[in-house]
């Protein structure tokens, strides 16, 4: 079996980040497999900061933590974005309705209600109301949020040169954002009324996906054109623990007709590495996801049944996956990380599969337990010993 890392000065010198993750997402020798994770619970850094682990200088003028400074403490790469003005906007001013000691319902920016939890675990909102409900209201918020032509969505010329040329020059892989073909309606029309219209009225559903998928056309083209991208990131969320949240064969029949030629158009620019964001059990929309060119499994939740190295067995060298490291293992201590880890060793080395926590690193994993993470992590991956003992986190820590 062919082991793609090949060492340190194996080229001659380190690649960078950008060299090894293209060279890795595309089944090619690296001296070592590219390092990236997933980001972290609010209140994950939080712990580690108030336990002196995290240089107080992290915290921002709003309290909070960016991922970013925390990744780069243990070593970890990162991509530089260059993407168009997608999605719904301008937004609204956010409307507080109701707060308490330890609670919020509010308005958001496009008009949905959401209730939140402001202390303790804050994971995902309660939602109170949406703003589409029905063609009238699609209608509006089209108009209101979704105009292709709106001013907003104009990038200035000195900050597309300063992208453009960030693009062509950074040691880092470059990243495009084409949003979210089915994630975004649900969250604007909320989980039921979504299942209730993809059967009482799916040519509306199709009609608001055909809209999504018009607008990247329209405004994927001058940061492909001027970019140098190296790859291309969209989110959805439309799973649960047992599968998606509509059939597949509304996935084949409404959403997936008017995916194909975004995938199509990004490919045409040399974007050949493409994935969505999708929680829960993506089995059955591999396949699908595949068929239309997105090529790449990200964050791949080991716990609903999403495993990558079978993945990998069963889809070859068409599949491409980022994730897929149970973030359970992060609590039950060194012996099942090791356990882990190993696992997806032989996954790891044949390319196309950079491994990482499936999601977010969730609070109450210790310090501790997240460094010898990382160090084991980073010695499977090929990485030397000298280069991860330098890493920030390390300076007080040894395994």
């Amino acid at each position: 079996m062919t082991d793609i890392r090949r060492g340190e000065g194996r080229f001659g010198g380190d690649l960078t980040a950008r060299e090894r993750f293209i060279r890795t997402m595309h089944y090619q020798q690296v001296d070592y497999v590219s390092h990236f994770e997933f980001g972290y619970w609010e209140e994950l850094k939080e712990d580690w900061m108030a336990q002196g682990h995290l240089p107080k200088s992290f915290v921002q003028a709003d309290g909070s933590i960016p991922d970013r400074l925390v990744e780069e403490y243990f070593g970890i790469e990162q991509h530089d974005p260059f993407s168009a003005r997608i999605g719904a906007r301008p937004l609204r001013e956010v409307v507080v309705r109701e707060q308490t000691a330890d609670n919020i319902v509010y308005e958001d920016g496009y008009g949905v209600v959401r209730h939140e939890r402001t202390e303790g675990t804050r994971t995902i909102p309660h939602f109170v109301d949406f703003p589409i409900r029905d063609r009238a209201t699609w209608e509006a918020f089209r108009d209101e949020f979704l105009d292709v032509g709106h001013p907003d969505r104009i990038i200035p010329e000195e900050e597309m040169a300063a992208k453009e040329a960030m693009s062509r020059t950074s040691t880092n892989p470059v990243s495009t954002n084409f949003g979210s073909f089915i994630g975004w309606i649900r969250d604007w029309i909320g989980f039921e009324n979504l299942a209730y219209l993809s059967i009482d009225d799916p040519d509306l559903i199709e009609e608001m996906v055909t809209h999504l998928s018009g607008m990247l056309l329209d405004l994927l083209p001058p940061i492909l054109e001027r970019g140098q991208i190296d790859l291309a990131t969209g989110w959805e969320d439309i799973c649960f623990n047992s599968g998606p949240i509509l059939n597949p064969r509304f996935f084949v029949q409404r959403i997936m007709p008017h995916m194909k030629p975004v995938m199509r158009l990004l490919r045409q620019h040399g974007v050949d590495v493409i994935w969505t964001d999708c929680d829960g059990r993506i089995l059955d929309l591999i396949p699908l996801w595949l068929d239309v060119g997105l090529n790449c499994m990200f964050p791949l939740e080991v716990n609903p049944g999403n495993d990558p190295v079978a993945l990998k067995k069963e889809y070859g060298r068409e599949i491409l996956i980022a994730g897929g490291f149970n973030k359970f293992a992060l609590h039950e201590g060194r012996e099942a990380i090791l356990k882990e880890l190993l696992r997806l060793e032989p996954a790891v080395t044949e390319g196309g599969f950079i491994p990482h926590v499936d999601h977010r690193a969730p609070a109450q994993v210790t310090w501790d337990d997240y460094c010898y993470y990382i160090w084991e992590k980073c010695h499977m991956l090929g990485w030397p010993e000298e280069r991860v003992k330098a890493f920030p986190a390390f300076e007080d820590w040894r395994p």
